[in-house]
């Protein structure tokens, strides 16, 4: 319990962090917050040519656009751009939008985002399909997404189970915790108050206390599961389906057995595959240090901010003439 409540303030204590540190985006005049994107520009200049070659990469991943397209849907302008609730949505998208002209327009979306818009949309998610180059991903509500912890225990010493902690809204999720809430190797729980009653139902579990298991599951809600990039940060090995939405994580990248312990979409393999896994420990570290490496790329904070300006610029230069 003194562990739960740790975790809790340990989380809250580093959102309180966040907003502080920038709540003055959000009453400072637009020209009091302005940057130059001149000098975003000669810092990835300045970069060696490798990290130029992989942020541009990623850029392009991000923003798939490659004709020019008008905007006129959820528009707004960068330096009119306020938001009454001050979300995390809004901090992030507002420290890169002050590297563009006031008067210029976007178009965006917060939220859960499941499908793709009709026009060029800054928002956190896509669905990993075809023709989704409308929607360009920014690294939003960044606060709770890439929100991890430092694991300091070892594979080898963690329990050799399942676990799963969460909100179970949708009916996959239900249909998972229906089959495997009782299983031996399984420690799969709903924490919501709904469940409450039901054989699936069990306490919250702080990041730190859910760490202390070899294995954790990754399952999709409204479309990615946020629990995925702490577990690929960690020491223990992430257990999925194959992802069918993606974030700045760039979760359609992700290899199966490379970076996540891939699942069938029943779960029929899931008993082989915690039975393998916990015999090859040799196997699950080699996941466990790639997972950790592709982890390591967003948590440089110069390169994460060029990388997140040169997605909107070429946002705006697909969407503005004068841009």
């Amino acid at each position: 319990m003194i562990t739960t409540h740790l975790g809790k303030w340990h989380r809250r204590l580093y959102k309180t962090r966040y907003y502080a540190k920038y709540a003055y985006l959000n009453f400072l005049p637009f020209e009091m917050i302005a940057k130059s994107l001149d000098e975003i520009i000669s810092q990835y200049k300045m970069l060696p040519q490798e990290c130029q070659k992989q942020i541009a990469k990623r850029v392009d991943y991000y923003n798939k656009l490659s004709v020019s397209a008008q905007i006129s849907q959820n528009l707004a302008f960068v330096g009119k751009f306020k938001n009454n609730h001050a979300s995390a949505y809004y901090y992030d998208i507002a420290q890169w939008l002050r590297y563009f002209p006031k008067n210029t327009p976007f178009s965006y979306l917060f939220g859960d985002i499941s499908t793709v818009p009709a026009e060029p949309t800054l928002l956190k998610s896509r669905p990993i399909v075809q023709n989704n180059q409308n929607s360009v991903i920014l690294k939003l509500d960044s606060v709770r997404h890439f929100y991890t912890l430092k694991d300091r225990q070892s594979f080898a010493d963690k329990k050799p189970m399942l676990l799963w902690r969460g909100a179970a809204h949708q009916p996959h999720r239900l249909a998972f915790l229906e089959k495997f809430a009782n299983h031996p190797q399984c420690d799969v729980k709903c924490v919501h108050k709904k469940s409450i009653g039901k054989a699936y139902h069990g306490d919250f579990m702080s990041i730190k206390e859910q760490l202390k298991y070899k294995f954790i599951l990754s399952i999709e809600g409204n479309e990615v599961a946020t629990n995925t990039k702490w577990i690929m940060a960690s020491q223990s090995l992430c257990f999925m389906t194959t992802p069918r939405f993606e974030t700045w994580l760039m979760e359609g990248l992700l290899k199966p057995e490379i970076h996540f312990v891939h699942l069938q979409d029943d779960y029929s393999d899931l008993d082989e595959k915690i039975s393998f896994y916990t015999t090859h420990e040799d196997a699950a570290q080699k996941i466990i240090t790639n997972a950790n490496r592709w982890m390591s790329q967003f948590f440089d904070e110069k390169q994460e901010l060029i990388t997140s300006v040169l997605v909107m610029k070429k946002y705006f230069e697909y969407t503005m003439k004068n841009i």
